[in-house]
């Protein structure tokens, strides 16, 4: 097995986990201990916090729209399903979350979070090719037997 398998999947697991991962903060269900947001109403100060080109009336639907995508994109790239796509509107959403950061709150929380890392990563994934506990997998090979 191919170093590259691994990467792809370490890189594929982590991005993936650290997504869902603010998703369950902003439902509350980390401790507040560890919280960032840990409500919804927080997540949404925050979303008009790094976009305060938005008006308030659109941060609601906004805080919604990037959450189901942010659940849809890191299930995906958990499961492998059509990865390299994935991958690369992961490394896109990461990348305006991380401008969006910077323009607002400063450099230094996009750093912190590692949230160009992340990007950097999910971009990465998509250019490595080689497929390793991927659905593409299976259904690729459903049809080629077909």
């Amino acid at each position: 097995m191919s170093s590259n398998k691994l990467v792809k999947l370490f890189l594929r697991v982590s991005i993936s986990f650290g997504i869902f991962s603010a998703v369950a903060d902003r439902f509350g269900l980390w401790s507040k201990k560890v919280s960032v947001w840990g409500n919804w109403e927080s997540f949404l100060e925050y979303t008009y916090l790094i976009n305060p080109w938005f008006p308030t009336s659109v941060i609601s639907t906004l805080g919604m729209l990037v959450t189901a995508a942010e659940i849809l994109l890191a299930l995906f790239l958990l499961v492998g399903f059509k990865t390299e796509l994935f991958a690369k509107l992961s490394g896109f959403l990461l990348l305006i979350f991380a401008i969006s950061m910077t323009f607002s709150t400063g450099i230094k929380g996009v750093f912190d979070f590692s949230v160009f890392t992340a990007s950097a990563g999910a971009f990465a994934i998509s250019l490595i090719k080689e497929k390793y506990f991927e659905l593409d997998n299976i259904i690729s090979n459903k049809s080629k037997t077909a």
